[in-house]
Parts: C-alpha cells; sequence; structure tokens
C-alpha cells in the first residue's frame, strides 16, 4: 500500500510539472515513464519512441499546409496506407484540432506497445490520466475522421501505425523474438570458474545468471536469449535498404546496413598475425581499464569541459586504435576546450578520482539516468536542452521561434527517426557478425595461457599478452598460490574484484587487486553482468553519436546552452547500486554533444561491455545515419523533393572484373558520383569511377567497371552536389577470391613513423618471407609467415628505426617476388 502511494503522490507531482509543455512533451514523458518499467530492450524502444513520434509528426502535419505526412497516404514496404484528407477544422481551432489528434494518435499507440510490458498497470494509469487531464475521452474509439474529426482522426493515424508496425519486419507480432538465430557457444556460468568451455573466441556467448534481472530491473530468464539478432530486417527511416548486404548463413539471410567490415578474430593456431594481435590488444586493454575502478586509486584527472572532450575524430581503422585510446591511464587523448564560447571565459576545472569518474560513467550511461535505456536518454537529453532559458526553438538554429508544439513534433519526428536507424543499423552488425563480450573472451584467453613467452609457462599463441602490473603468472608465493597450489602457472589479472568483495552495497567497496583472469567480471550488476547481445558494433557509440549529431544539427550548434552541461552525483550515494559511491561528489559535464556521446563510448570499455574494437566503428555510423536523417525529415517539413534518392546499387563479375550498377531518382542537385574501393571495408583510398550526374531525371543508370578488383571489395558510391558537398549514398561488397591468380602485397601508412601494416592477398595458401633493409643493404627485419589463402595483415614495428629510406623484399613458394621503398620518418 505505501508503495502504491508513493507512486501516486510522484505522478501528481510529476504530472503538475510540465502542465505548461506540450501535449507532444506531454505525451513523450509519459511514454519515457513506461519504457523505465518495460523490458530493457533498446531496439524494441528505439523503434516504440520513432512510432510515436512519428504517429505525432502525422497528426501535426495534416493540419499544417507546408508539411507532409510520413505514413498517412503513402506506401511504405509495399503496403498502401489510404488518407483522403481530414473534415473541416472544428471552430477552425488548428492548434486545438492538432492537439486532440496528436493526443489520440499517441494515447492508442502507446497502449498497443505497452500492452505487453511487466508493468503494463503503472504504464496504462501514466497513459489514461494524461488523457483525462487533458480533457479528453479515452471510450471515443471512431476512426471516421471525416465526419467525426480530430479525434478519430488520431485513432485512424494510430490504428495504421500499428498496422504498419505488423509489416516492418521486426516480428512484432511475435514479441520480436528471433526466427533463426541460434548462438554456436554453451552458455558460460558466470558464478563459476572459465568460460564454461567456449567452442568459437570469435562468437557470441550467451550469460548464465543464476537470479538475472534486465537493466530496467525486470526478472527475466536465467539463460540469456539474443535480442533482435535479426533487427537488419526491420524497415528504416532514412537508410536505404536497397543498399543493404544480405548475408546467409545455415540457409538464413543477416541484412545489413552500412557495413565497416568485421571485427578482428583470433586465430587460435596462428596466434601472431595482425588480426588475432589486435583482438589481444582490445580485449586486454577492457581489462586493464577494469584495474582503474577503484575509488582508493589516488589518481586524480580533471573532467570538465577543460580537462577532456573537444575531440572531433575517432579511429577508422584497427591500425589507428592504437593510439587513440590511452591505454595505461584510461579514456582518449583529447585535451577539452580552451573557452566557454557563450561566456568567453575559461571552463572551471574539477578533479576528481579517476576511479569515482570511470565508475560513475560505467552506471551513469549503462541504461540512461533513469533506465530509460540508451535511446531513450537521448530524448531525456533532448527535453533537457528544449527547456534551457537560453535556448532558442530554431530549427537548425535558424528562421522564426518556434512553438513548443511544433519544436517538440519537428525534433522527436527526427531523433527518433535516426535512433530507429542506429537500432537497425547496429543490431543488424551484431546479428550477423555475432561478436563475443569481453567476460567470455578474457576467460578463454586466460585458459589459453599466456601469448608472450615460449619460454614461461602456460604458454598459448591465443592467450593473453603478459604485461607487468596488469596480466602476470601466478607464480610460487603468491598469494593465489598460498589460497590454492593450483593456481600456480594460471593467469592472473589486476582488476575490479567483484561482487564476492561487497557484503553490503551501502557501506561496501570491491575495489581492484590481483585476481584470476578466469574468474574476471564486468563492473555491472551481478543480477545483470553482460547484455543479451553481441558487441560489435556498439550500440551506445551507434545511439549517441546518433543522438549528438541530430542535436547539432537541429539546434544549430555543436555546444549545450550555456556551452556547459552538468548532471550532480553526489558522495557516498546510492547511484553505483551494488558497492560504495562515489567516494566525493561527482558533476558529468560536456560542452558539445559529441564530448557527451564520446564519454558514453568510452564508459563502455571502463564497465567491461565492449571492447574498443566495438567502439568507432558505432560512432561512424551513428554519424551517417545522423546526416541522413536530418535530411530526409526536413524532406518532410517543408513538403520538399530529396536533392537523390538511392534506388540500387548492386554489382556481378564478369571475367574477373567488376562491373557495378546504381540507379537514382529525384537528382535534382546531384554534381557528380564517385565509386572508392576497399579491400576490408574501412579504407576506401581507390577511386575507379568518378561520373557526372545527368540532371534532373527521375531514373538513371550507370556502370562503372573495376578492372583490378581483389579479392574483396567493398565499393563505396559518394554523391556530390553542385554545391561540392559529399554524402556517402551506399556501400556494395563483393567477393572475388577465385578471380585472384597472384599474391599481391601493400604497404601502408608510407611513409611510416612507429609501425606500418603489410597486407597480403594470396590465392591460395603458402609459404612467404618479408625481409627489411635499409639505405646501405643491412638486413634489420626478417619474417616468415603461413600464407593462408585470401585477405591477411602484418603490423611491423618501426619506432626504434632512424630516419631514411628503407627496402622490403617478398617472396613466396609460389614463386613470386615483390619490392617496396618504405620512407620512415621521425
Amino acid at each position: 500500500m505505501k508503495i502504491i502511494l508513493c507512486f501516486l503522490i510522484s505522478l501528481l507531482l510529476w504530472e503538475n510539472s510540465f502542465c505548461q509543455q506540450s501535449v507532444a512533451r506531454r505525451w513523450n514523458e509519459v511514454q519515457l515513464a513506461a519504457i523505465r518499467q518495460d523490458l530493457a530492450r533498446p531496439p524494441v524502444q528505439a523503434r516504440n519512441l520513432f512510432h510515436v513520434a512519428m504517429a505525432m509528426y502525422d497528426a501535426w502535419a495534416i493540419y499544417h499546409p507546408a508539411s507532409s505526412t510520413y505514413l498517412l497516404g503513402k506506401n511504405f514496404n509495399n503496403v498502401l496506407y489510404p488518407f483522403t484528407g481530414p473534415a473541416p477544422i472544428p471552430g477552425n481551432d488548428t492548434l486545438a484540432a492538432q492537439e486532440k489528434a496528436i493526443s489520440y494518435a499517441a494515447y492508442r499507440v502507446l497502449k498497443d506497445r505497452y500492452a505487453a510490458s511487466p508493468n503494463w498497470a503503472f504504464a496504462y494509469y501514466r497513459f489514461d490520466t494524461l488523457m483525462n487531464n487533458l480533457g479528453y475521452d479515452i471510450n471515443l474509439l471512431s476512426v471516421d475522421y471525416t465526419n467525426d474529426g480530430p479525434a478519430a482522426l488520431g485513432n485512424y493515424i494510430a490504428q495504421q501505425v500499428i498496422a504498419m508496425g505488423l509489416n516492418d519486419g521486426a516480428n512484432a507480432s511475435g514479441n520480436y523474438a528471433n526466427l533463426y538465430y541460434s548462438p554456436v557457444n554453451p552458455f558460460l556460468a558466470v558464478a563459476n570458474t572459465g568460460s564454461s568451455a567456449m567452442l568459437n573466441p570469435n562468437r557470441w556467448q550467451p550469460l548464465n545468471i543464476i537470479t538475472a534481472f534486465d537493466q530496467n530491473g525486470n526478472p527475466v530468464s536465467s539463460f540469456q536469449n539474443a535480442i533482435c539478432h535479426e533487427w537488419g530486417n526491420t524497415i528504416p527511416f532514412a537508410l536505404d535498404t536497397n543498399t543493404a548486404v544480405t548475408h546467409t548463413r545455415n540457409g538464413n539471410t543477416y541484412k545489413v546496413f552500412i557495413d565497416p567490415g568485421g571485427p578482428s578474430k583470433l586465430d587460435t593456431a596462428v596466434g601472431n598475425d595482425a588480426e588475432s594481435a589486435h583482438y589481444r590488444w582490445a580485449n586486454t586493454m577492457v581489462a586493464v581499464w577494469s584495474s582503474m575502478l577503484d575509488p582508493d586509486d589516488n589518481t586524480m584527472m580533471d573532467i570538465s569541459p577543460k580537462g577532456i572532450g573537444n575531440l572531433s575524430t575517432y579511429p577508422t581503422t584497427f591500425a589507428a586504435q592504437y593510439s587513440y585510446y590511452n591505454y595505461y591511464q584510461g579514456g582518449d587523448y583529447s585535451t577539452g576546450h580552451l573557452l566557454n564560447p557563450v561566456t568567453n571565459l575559461p571552463y572551471t576545472p574539477q578533479m576528481v578520482k579517476r576511479g569515482d569518474y570511470a565508475r560513475v560513467i560505467s552506471q551513469y550511461w549503462a541504461d540512461g539516468p533513469q533506465s530509460e535505456t540508451p535511446p531513450g536518454h537521448w530524448f531525456v537529453l533532448l527535453n533537457k536542452v528544449s527547456d534551457h532559458p537560453l535556448f532558442q526553438k530554431k530549427f537548425k538554429g535558424t528562421g522564426p521561434l518556434l512553438s513548443n508544439l511544433e519544436w517538440d513534433i519537428k525534433s522527436y519526428f527526427t531523433m527518433g527517426g535516426a535512433i530507429h536507424d542506429a537500432a537497425i543499423a547496429a543490431w543488424s552488425l551484431k546479428g550477423w557478425y555475432d561478436s563475443p563480450r569481453p567476460i567470455s573472451v578474457i576467460r578463454k584467453m586466460a585458459e589459453y595461457g599466456q601469448a608472450t613467452d615460449p619460454n614461461l609457462p602456460h604458454y598459448h599463441k591465443a592467450g593473453l599478452p603478459l604485461l607487468p602490473g596488469y596480466v602476470e603468472l601466478v607464480l610460487p608465493g603468491d598469494s593465489l598460490a598460498l589460497v590454492n597450489p593450483a593456481n600456480i602457472n594460471k593467469i592472473k589479472i589486476k582488476a575490479w574484484k567483484g561482487h564476492s568483495f561487497i557484503i553490503d552495497p551501502v557501506l561496501d567497496v570491491a575495489g581492484t587487486g590481483w585476481i584470476l583472469a578466469e574468474n574476471w567480471l564486468p563492473y555491472q550488476s551481478k543480477t545483470f553482468v553482460t547484455p543479451p547481445f553481441a558487441g560489435y558494433v556498439s550500440g551506445h557509440s551507434t545511439y549517441s553519436r546518433a543522438g549528438a549529431e541530430i542535436m547539432t544539427a537541429i539546434t544549430g550548434s555543436s555546444f549545450f546552452p550555456g556551452g556547459i552541461y552538468e548532471t550532480q552525483i553526489d558522495a557516498n550515494s546510492d547511484f553505483l547500486r551494488f558497492e560504495k559511491g562515489p567516494s566525493m561528489p561527482i558533476k558529468l559535464q560536456w560542452a558539445t554533444y559529441q564530448d557527451a556521446s564520446n564519454e558514453a563510448s568510452l564508459s563502455r570499455i571502463w564497465g567491461g561491455i565492449h571492447p574498443p574494437t566495438d567502439d568507432a566503428p558505432g560512432r561512424d555510423i551513428g554519424k551517417q545515419i545522423a546526416a541522413k536523417s536530418i535530411v530526409k525529415a526536413e524532406h518532410y517539413f517543408t513538403n520538399a523533393t530529396l536533392p537523390v534518392q538511392l534506388l540500387s546499387f548492386t554489382g556481378f563479375e564478369k571475367n574477373c572484373a567488376v562491373q557495378l550498377q546504381w540507379k537514382t531518382a529525384q537528382e535534382i542537385n546531384a554534381g557528380k558520383f564517385d565509386i572508392w574501393a576497399s579491400e576490408n571495408g574501412r579504407d576506401f583510398t581507390r577511386k575507379i569511377a568518378s561520373i557526372p550526374a545527368k540532371g534532373n531525371y527521375t531514373h538513371t543508370d550507370y556502370f562503372a567497371t573495376d578492372e583490378q578488383p581483389q579479392n574483396s571489395n567493398f565499393y563505396k558510391l559518394v554523391e556530390t552536389d553542385a554545391n561540392g558537398k559529399s554524402v556517402t549514398l551506399g556501400v556494395f561488397h563483393i567477393n572475388l577470391s577465385s578471380c585472384i591468380v597472384s599474391t599481391k602485397l601493400t604497404v601502408f601508412p608510407n611513409p611510416v613513423t612507429d609501425k606500418f601494416t603489410l597486407q597480403l592477398i594470396s590465392p591460395k595458401t603458402c609459404t612467404g618471407k618479408f625481409t627489411i633493409r635499409d639505405a646501405a643493404g643491412k638486413n634489420i627485419y626478417e619474417q616468415k609467415m603461413n600464407i593462408q589463402t585470401g585477405y591477411q595483415q602484418f603490423v611491423i614495428p618501426s619506432q626504434h628505426w632512424k630516419t631514411g629510406n628503407y627496402f622490403i623484399f617478398f617472396t613466396s613458394s609460389l614463386g613470386e617476388q615483390q619490392s617496396f621503398k618504405l620512407l620512415k620518418l621521425k
């Protein structure tokens, strides 16, 4: 009874607190409240947020002549959603008609989407209460909008949105369950030692958690079931379904949007190839950062905008990741902002313990400050910005000041479309690449052993690298050996010690120390541990970058109003939930939306949820999605024609050459089309065609031939408009392994500084050797290798070489010889 009373009091206070806000804002707030008590399924909530925003937008746009509806009267996924136009506005009160139609549309969609929520009764109470407070009759069920006016129109819009949702590929009628995906690895029993006989270290492993709750606190099965691994089948907002790549596994299809190429993989037999080295480096970094999660660590850092942030780039290749992340101190190498651009004054430093900061952001960004999931978190930030007294509601920062309703409708629709597409893009990659999480990888590599020195005990090529002070062997006399002599020669890591060191979370802190790597845990609740879906790419990175770029676009500035945003975390509060802390007050502060986004990305590494491999590709995808979403949203706001719409992008092999074809519609402002090729899907360095656009045509065919294809090529289609602005329209992948007749060797970067990569593409398995000589002809490096069929890389360190010219000579057992000149810079 006390719980119900507290809930009703809080509901009353909450309802009164936003009575002056637009009706769209009030419906968004009740949806966020429902999300916080629903099952924690980020892609589903992203879709729900967009569909409610869509319903509200169409209800508003119908009464706004300058705008075009999104769904009504349109063909969506080969289904027409008919609309004959609304009846005359009662009393000629356009705003009243919009508000009523918006409310009935939102109400009906929300009732549908949260009917199966474990806390549906609370959600329904909020929905009904808001309708009652607005003065609307929830029993008005008519959809005859021609005769019954705005309320019936809202009901009709909801009816069409719900019908569309049953036809968008998300399997809503099956409660969004996977239809064919199945994990290849057995369940990892988290409470036990080791990896539970993980079969494939490159594939996702579900967890077995004795008492399991999702991130919103709802009890769930102890055996994880992959969430939304087939989400690539869902129809997007601005992403182009015609350019999605369809992969096949076990006879089942996985559609992938914006494919950056897969994550690095561990070759358990070879172990010393570039991908395996990166795999070990990335996942070991998660363990190293875990050693920082201790308030007794007196390392201090400035977490104000003066100390961190202002980093606009992110790594686009595996090699670039090595220098992007601060491996042994945590975070990145951002330098902060010199001045607040609004006040023109320096930002005030905020020195805090690194252990407190890392712990706080791990939990703050985990599922949103109040469990509204990452998609909902960006709506919370959007609402906070909209409420700021210095913020002017001008779309894209220009033009007339918008009413609260028009601003909310447009901003929710734009943000919703981007967040919806971020879920589709990220989860399409999760389903296809099916990559593992650090809890499985760290434990599995520890079981293999150490990969550093074959002369030391417990050596295995696929093991963890030894890092003094972070990853070591358990030696005789070690405290772990005294506990159990069988631990001698096992791998230990310095990391967060875990829940067994916490008796009372109000009073206790686990701290960090030496533990067996086979027992490692991420910094998460013991009832949750790690999300129930694959890792690559990071959903947080994708959502957050998309949200940050949308905020920048719709507000007209990358800076928060006033040049700073902050949220206070009190000292020794229950914020961390499963242990005491932080030990001192923490203000999370960001100058720009991108600063907030980057912190969200890094928090997943500190929290032990993602290796850095999963991060940067997600950021890039989010940025691309935002660019597409803002263009498409504006198309509806202005009822204008999009400059270029890509209808298809395909290719085929003919006599070991590649012919590419693409079709565009509504090509009004296009200047030219460029085709770029890449062997790995990340580095598009070879332009194979540049073709002028033909003008204002409704349908155009182009062909471009790549006469020098690699065995696995990605092709990127870039359109440049008449003003010189370029945008990527799509990427197409084609495999030509049967066409490679000789080994191809490339070297990058050249000139080189601290390291470079040798990239090989071979027609068959063979052996090879490359030798590096200085300008005097002296051999300074030599490596023999087993070359596999297809694509592989070898990273060569060069930081200790003198400045000057070097020569690389390559020979293979196939009788091939190649040579390169390499310039070493300081």
